[in-house]
């Protein structure tokens, strides 16, 4: 249609104006910064996701910088090349065992940058209970246990406002998580989470009410202590 022509040439009229010179580097510098965000990259199939045009993604291979490359689609023959002001984020959760499958092409072409456990978002108390000491001594037991990369995110305690919310959230994520992470492991669970939660004879995990399920987590922030 008349867009997708319209779009062709302009298009083509940038590729011109970088060719000759007259789009430069401090021109993209000022320009407005664009970000394409790709949940769990290290799930996807690389090659789908970025093409075999991923060399592009390198910094001097950028429109105006050192080694620019302006590659000609095969399909289309329109030209193709990747600017200097597109970020392109993935992300990927460390515990996750696909992520030593990752492409070493994308190992290469991407800076890699943890996101610890923010525990000060979750400073608050919730009946006596401190949601921030509870996370760590958690995840300190992880650590040693496991080790850093199954360490729990804070996320999960960020909408707690209540014993019910924080009840929700200890048995249908924190625990389930818990049950993966150490499957197999029932002496593993019970070191993180206590007696109090873990049945020592049947390993199954306790359902607890009222000043039970409070007594039970204070139990673990003090085992920490």
């Amino acid at each position: 249609g008349i867009v997708e022509e319209e779009y062709k040439q302009i298009k083509q009229k940038v590729i011109n104006a970088i060719k000759n010179k007259e789009l430069t580097k401090e021109d993209f510098q000022n320009a407005p910064k664009y970000y394409l965000i790709i949940d769990e990259i290290n799930r996807g199939n690389i090659s789908n996701i970025l093409g075999e045009l991923i060399t592009l993604l390198e910094k001097d291979k950028r429109l105006t910088e050192e080694n620019q490359m302006i590659v000609e689609l095969p399909y289309s023959k329109e030209p193709f090349a990747v600017p200097p002001n597109l970020y392109i984020i993935g992300t990927m959760n460390t515990a996750d065992r696909s992520i030593a499958l990752l492409d070493i092409a994308l190992r290469r072409r991407f800076g890699f940058l943890e996101i610890e456990p923010n525990y000060d978002l979750i400073d608050k108390e919730i009946e006596g209970i401190n949601l921030k000491q509870l996370l760590q001594t958690i995840n300190d037991k992880i650590t040693i246990l496991k080790d850093r990369d199954h360490r729990i995110g804070h996320s999960y305690f960020l909408n707690v406002e209540n014993v019910e919310d924080l009840k929700f959230v200890w048995y249908h994520e924190i625990i389930p998580l818990l049950e993966e992470y150490f499957y197999g492991d029932f002496e593993g669970l019970k070191k993180v989470l206590g007696e109090k939660f873990v049945d020592s004879n049947s390993y199954e995990i306790k359902k607890l009410e009222g000043n039970e399920f409070i007594d039970a987590l204070k139990a673990i922030i003090q085992s920490n202590q």
